[in-house]
């Protein structure tokens, strides 16, 4: 078959099974903002399986664009190395809508595969799911048995799979439930069987049966759904290749029109399929290219045809990611330099058009979009592969053969380069990217593109200090270096005021009065300006004619900016004024940054020699610190950091300061030094525990286990008791090899410590705790541990509670259906021996107290059991909603006695809908008030129906 027919077989055998055929969906989702593309059939009927809306059938059909690259489900890096792996792709699927289950899904797969596609029998597998003992969640040994009994597939054929394999979820919260997957075993010998779910080529995955039965609530609660759905994607490319007897997916008719074209364009050469080695050969990355190319032209033809537009953000700069990527590998191996792929656009029209109509009026609007994209890109394409090459051999000399993040990010920024595709050209030369890195540098010119405040204006601070950096420079009229030794010495100085900054970063010396922003600057000052990662000082100026209120300090080169406003009168350049730096603001930052100098001597204590700082931050709040690590710091290691750094401050031990040579302090053993700095000649040495004089006369004698010693130009305690209590409140990574911690001083800390213990006593002795108790602190544990503050060891125990909480709590739900499935059974039967007999009939029309959908559903079977010729009406309340359904038995169907008008018209009475097959339906609605005459409408319904 060519693949137009196997798409077609594919629907008609679901039309015959009574499935309407449905269009595809754009790919570009029209109305949920949580997808970046359509990247499965279901997309389009998610409000159906969330219970928000509703279709006019309950069974359909259909063939769906797909598009992932990009968000959780992205392919794109395999693109082009591979046999099978592609960004755009149609997906095949069927769904049911509280319609048929299991029993026939599993039916009608087997009789589509074996039957229609002739697929031989002994080389299918299928899986089931095989339980989640952590979820409370059992095998699937329903759809076990239903393989064997229903199908052919050799037993040894059927395997178990794991949650992560067999347990489809829509997201974190929603629609769920187990799957069952069929895989083609395309070995000579069959002896695949191994293979199975290894992701391997040549034991492949084609189609997902998905059976919705659960719904996972906000809590990570899992509850049955009131109606079962079917939901299954079979991959149209896939099935192509095995049907063909292809060994790739390109191979096919999809795909060989597109290459051969390719080979015409570009002459570089036969198209062999060769696939990457360790290290790939010309040949072999010419054939990727094909690949590659003939994967992205479908890919951003349909992307863009839907609606999708190149650009910057969210999956406009996917979509210019696939078609950078796509014009880098033309020119890199197929030796295209000029923009071309714009001129394919037409023949891809054509090729798809008869899938897909709507390619043919959007196909001049790609064509152009196309061409403007490959254009840009060209622009600064050559200097961007200069910039890499120089990038490259930095690596392989010095960063022992990783792509620095400062590179990649200067890649994408100057140069436009996606971070991937620059992976890629890294690979291909035995490189790594520091990605972290890139990560850290693209969320920082995040923040400073946004550069403002909540109503989007330019922050004057910021502003002002930005041009004082770049006019300050050459200002012929600023003043000498402020002299800022007094920061050292105490909170207040005397000293003069030498004039001020303005908006423009221009220096200036005229009376200053109350009004704007400015930089005030003085001649010596007490103020700390920020620097080496501690925030600047905060605090008053006042002269004997005004009063300036320091909102921050920064500092322009060797000039130290005092920033805010004038509060009271006026001050003139040449005034004597008196600095008075903000204390309990001093004290917290001075606190936080001591820490961080006993946090750098725990980590090395406890982590070994290779810690060394990658960078902190010090302010009011917290103490961040960035330090070089290859592996996440465990919690062991972690309580053992933070006992360390306690014992220090309990010890209170004196923090020593003096300034020394440069070349005597470094001599100290153990002495800390940053990031390689160039530091003068004579620098300020920190030492705690131990008086920096003695270190620098004895520089061999200096136990660093033991002593903390830095070079810092900051400020500190004068003891580390001030701290009063320190703890650590999480531990990250920030980059390839770096990690970042965070810690809280003082109040800060005393205050997480109390959220964290107050959070311990109400999740303690769980077993002792009532089912409502449980369910309560299910619900609000997680979000507490979100939004509260707390140690980082208090986290790691609360996180291991949830997941108690989440068993005993699942076990609860089994025990309770259990009991409600007896008490529903029990009403079953109250209900059968009061029903009203017609003819041969018995009409049963009742409410079951306390059960769901699916105990209607039991209840109906137990009925058809004992009562071979029914007519039934049962209905439940749950949460303000009526669910009902009617079920009748063959012999009232043949009569013309069915159950879907009849739900049809009850559900309109209630307020709501539903619909079904001639022997079961359900619906339901929310009119409570209605249910009286629900009632009526049912009995007067079947009486007239049938006859006695």
């Amino acid at each position: 078959m060519n693949a137009r027919e196997i798409r077609q077989h594919f629907l008609d055998f679901f039309a015959s099974k009574q499935h309407t055929i449905v269009p595809s969906a754009p790919v570009i989702p029209q109305e949920d903002p949580t997808l970046l593309f359509t990247n499965a059939g279901m997309n389009q009927f998610k409000d159906v399986f969330l219970g928000t809306g509703s279709r006019p059938f309950t069974r359909c059909a259909n063939s769906q664009k797909c598009i992932r690259a990009g968000g959780k489900h992205n392919d794109l890096e395999d693109v082009g190395t591979d046999t099978y792996h592609h960004t755009y792709f149609e997906m095949l699927g069927n769904w049911s809508f509280g319609d048929y289950f299991k029993k026939d899904a599993i039916a009608w797969a087997w009789e589509l595969l074996t039957k229609v596609y002739g697929l031989p029998k002994d080389r299918l597998h299928v899986t089931y799911f095989g339980g989640d003992p952590n979820e409370g969640l059992a095998p699937d040994d329903e759809a076990k048995q239903l393989w064997l009994d229903l199908t052919e597939v050799l037993p040894e054929n059927i395997h178990p799979g794991s949650k992560k394999d067999n347990f489809w979820e829509m997201g974190d919260t929603g629609p769920c439930g187990p799957c069952s997957e069929i895989h083609v075993d395309l070995t000579p010998d069959k002896s695949g069987r191994s293979l199975v779910n290894q992701s391997s080529p040549i034991v492949i995955e084609i189609w997902n049966l998905v059976f919705m039965q659960f719904n996972r609530e906000q809590s990570g609660k899992l509850v049955p759904l009131p109606a079962k759905h079917v939901d299954t994607g079979m991959g149209y490319e896939r099935l192509c290749m095995v049907l063909q007897d292809k060994k790739s997916t390109y191979d096919t008719d999809l795909f060989t029109p597109i290459i051969h074209r390719l080979e015409e364009i570009t002459k570089a050469g036969t198209y062999t399929g060769l696939l990457p080695s360790a290290q790939p050969t010309a040949a072999e990355m010419r054939d990727v290219a094909y690949r590659v190319l003939s994967d992205h032209l479908r890919c951003f033809t349909i992307a863009i045809a839907d609606g999708g537009m190149p650009s910057n953000e969210g999956r406009g700069y996917v979509i210019r990611r696939i078609l950078r990527r796509a014009v880098m590998y033309a020119r890199r191996h197929l030796g295209m330099q000029q923009p071309f792929l714009y001129e394919q656009v037409p023949f891809l029209v054509d090729l798809m058009k008869h899938s897909f109509p709507d390619l043919i009026e959007q196909g001049p609007k790609v064509a152009e979009i196309v061409k403007s994209e490959e254009e840009a890109f060209h622009l600064t394409l050559e200097n961007g592969i200069k910039h890499f090459q120089v990038a490259a051999t930095k690596a392989k000399s010095d960063n022992q053969g990783t792509l620095s993040g400062e590179d990649a990010f200067k890649l994408h920024d100057t140069y436009g380069f996606p971070v991937d595709l620059t992976t890629l050209m890294a690979k291909e030369q035995q490189l790594t990217v520091d990605e972290e890195g890139y990560k850290r540098l693209m969320e920082e010119a995040r923040e400073r593109s946004r550069g403002g405040n909540a109503t989007g204006d330019v922050d004057p601070i910021e502003a002002l200090h930005k041009a004082a950096e770049i006019n300050l420079v050459g200002d012929p009229n600023k003043p000498a270096a402020t002299l800022d030794k007094p920061k050292w010495q105490g909170l207040n100085a005397k000293t003069t005021v030498l004039g001020w900054v303005n908006s423009e970063g221009r220096f200036q010396s005229s009376p200053l009065s109350s009004g704007n922003i400015v930089g005030l600057v003085l001649k010596d000052t007490s103020f700390y300006g920020e620097q080496g990662g501690q925030v600047g000082d905060a605090g008053t100026i006042t002269t004997s004619t005004g009063t300036f209120n320091v909102t921050i300090t920064r500092r322009a080169g060797d000039i130290v900016l005092h920033i805010g406003s004038v509060t009271k009168g006026k001050l003139e350049a040449g005034q004597p004024v008196d600095c008075a730096v903000d204390p309990t603001r001093r004290e917290q930052i001075s606190a936080n940054h001591t820490c961080t100098h006993l946090l750098n001597w725990a980590l090395r204590a406890t982590l070994g020699e290779n810690v060394h700082q990658k960078g902190s931050i010090v302010d009011t709040e917290k103490a961040r610190f960035d330090f070089s690590h290859q592996t996440a710091v465990t919690a062991e290691e972690i309580e053992k950091i933070e006992s360390l750094v306690n014992a220090a401050i309990q010890k209170d031990y004196p923090v020593y300061t003096k300034e020394e040579a440069r070349d005597a302090a470094l001599k100290v053993h153990g002495i800390r030094a940053v990031f390689d700095d160039q530091y003068a000649e004579a620098v300020r040495v920190v030492s705690i525990g131990v008086d920096t004089g003695d270190l620098v006369s004895n520089p061999g004698n200096a136990d660093w286990q033991q002593y903390s010693v830095e070079l810092c130009g900051g400020t500190h305690l004068a003891r580390t008791g001030i701290a009063k209590e320190f703890r650590l409140v999480s531990e990250e990574s920030v980059g390839r090899g770096v990690r970042r911690v965070l810690g809280l001083t003082g109040a800060a800390a005393v205050a997480a410590d109390a959220a964290g213990q107050a959070l311990l006593m109400a999740s303690d002795k769980l077993d002792k705790k009532s089912p409502d108790e449980l369910r309560k602190l299910n619900e609000d544990l997680p979000k507490q541990l979100t939004a509260t503050v707390l140690p980082y060891r208090v986290k790691t125990e609360l996180q291991q509670r949830i997941a108690t909480l989440r068993q005993l709590i699942s076990a609860l739900d089994k025990q309770q259906n259990e009991q409600a499935g007896q008490a529903v059974v029990e009403q079953t039967e109250a209900l059968l021996k009061s029903a009203v007999t017609r003819g041969n009939s018995q009409i049963v029309i009742g409410e079951l107290t306390g059960a769901t959908a699916e105990h209607l559903r039991t209840a109906i079977d137990w009925l058809r059991r004992h009562a071979p010729s029914l007519a039934t009406v049962l209905y439940c309340q749950n949460e303000g909603k009526v669910t009902l359904f009617a079920a009748m038995s063959p012999d009232l169907v043949k009569q013309g006695v069915v159950a879907g008008p009849l739900v049809s018209a009850l559900s309109k009475v209630l307020g709501g809908g539903g619909g079904g097959r001639p022997d079961m339906a359900q619906g339901g609605g929310t009119n409570i008030a209605a249910i009286p005459e629900m009632l009526t409408t049912a009995k007067t319904w079947l009486d007239e129906k049938i006859k006695a």
